[in-house]
């Protein structure tokens, strides 16, 4: 678990000399490009364009205020990443080393939590050390996954850094030798209900990590409308607020499924296990408010139209109340669900 902590930090260093060293790059090439557009009279144009649309994107209606937004869109488009996350860019040697390096503490990490299972004769989540270092597993094996199929090394670096904080809090804050569970924990549910709900966490990380990108983004795409100021150099490596949106969106919708099994196999567990299904105990309640957060996020974003930076908020809060539920109702609050191991 060790070396792998360490592998995870040296893929975070990896990404994030990625996007220094191609953000400066961006940049340079976005400056001799209007450099050359000057020679011929276009920048004034542009700038004036650009206050234009951006009053179109605020203000237009019908097809003129469409027109409007797409020209605005085009604009943005020029210091973004590709919509489709496709990997055409240019080489970037150090963002293929983080991905190496995430491979390997990928790899290492499973030898950690595969012979922790083996060691104590079961599945290896039955206490917070174990949760928290098999969700560091899955939140790298997924971004490895989704790596396959889009170009989302841009959120490498918070991907990555997360994965390094979580097996930092595992064996520092949650330390627990190998033991029995409970009598309550020793069922074939446990690999049901609670290999699901790391999953769907794992999966709430990666939009977790998105959002934040998509709050930077946005902040980023209205300075360019407004001021013609591109800052923060490394958002370029990044794609639009919107496709961020969209991406995090679908990621999300899967994992309110398994969060939605989650809830609904603790029930028939509690009932086993306790002959009820529902008892509002402690852990039971904000297992149940993370499903209603989320859910919330999907029906407003789907049905009302909350997009842009407040749906990328009610992503937030929802992963808040994850990180709420596993850290402090775990630890400070006493319940039939006191299985932190601590």
């Amino acid at each position: 678990m060790v070396v792998a902590g360490f592998a995870y930090t040296f893929a975070f260093i990896a990404f994030t000399w990625d996007l220094a060293v191609n953000s400066r790059a961006t940049v340079q090439a976005e400056e001799n490009t209007v450099q050359d557009r000057e020679l011929v009279g276009a920048g004034a144009r542009t700038r004036t364009a650009s206050s234009a649309r951006m009053a179109g994107v605020e203000q237009g209606t019908g097809a003129r205020g469409a027109g409007y937004k797409a020209s605005a869109m085009a604009k943005i488009n020029e210091h973004v990443a590709d919509a489709d996350m496709r990997y055409d860019g240019p080489r970037r040697p150090a963002a293929r080393i983080g991905v190496a390096l995430m491979a390997v503490a990928a790899i290492i990490h499973a030898g950690g939590v595969f012979s922790r299972g083996f060691a104590a004769h079961r599945v290896p989540w039955g206490n917070m050390y174990e949760f928290l270092t098999t969700g560091a597993f899955l939140v790298a094996i997924i971004f490895l996954l989704v790596l396959v199929f889009r170009d989302i090394r841009f959120v490498g670096t918070i991907v990555s850094g997360l994965a390094t904080l979580m097996m930092t809090v595992a064996s520092v804050v949650y330390p627990t030798p190998v033991g029995h569970l409970v009598p309550a924990l020793q069922s074939y549910w446990l690999v049901i209900h609670v290999s699901i709900a790391v999953l769907a966490s794992a999966i709430f990380t990666i939009t977790f990590s998105m959002a934040v990108l998509q709050l930077i983004q946005d902040r980023r795409e209205r300075m360019i409308l407004e001021e013609g100021k591109t800052g923060w150099a490394f958002m370029r490596l990044v794609p639009s607020a919107q496709t961020l949106e969209n991406f995090a969106f679908r990621l999300n919708a899967v994992a309110f499924v398994m969060w939605t099994f989650t809830l609904a196999a603790g029930a028939i567990w509690a009932e086993v296990a306790w002959g009820r299904y529902w008892g509002w105990d402690t852990k039971e309640v904000w297992t149940f408010i993370i499903w209603v957060v989320y859910a919330a996020y999907l029906h407003a974003r789907a049905t009302r139209g909350w997009t842009g930076t407040r749906s990328a908020w009610l992503s937030i809060v929802g992963y808040l109340c994850v990180i709420f539920n596993f850290s402090v109702v775990n630890v400070f609050f006493s319940g039939l669900h006191s299985y932190s191991g601590l």
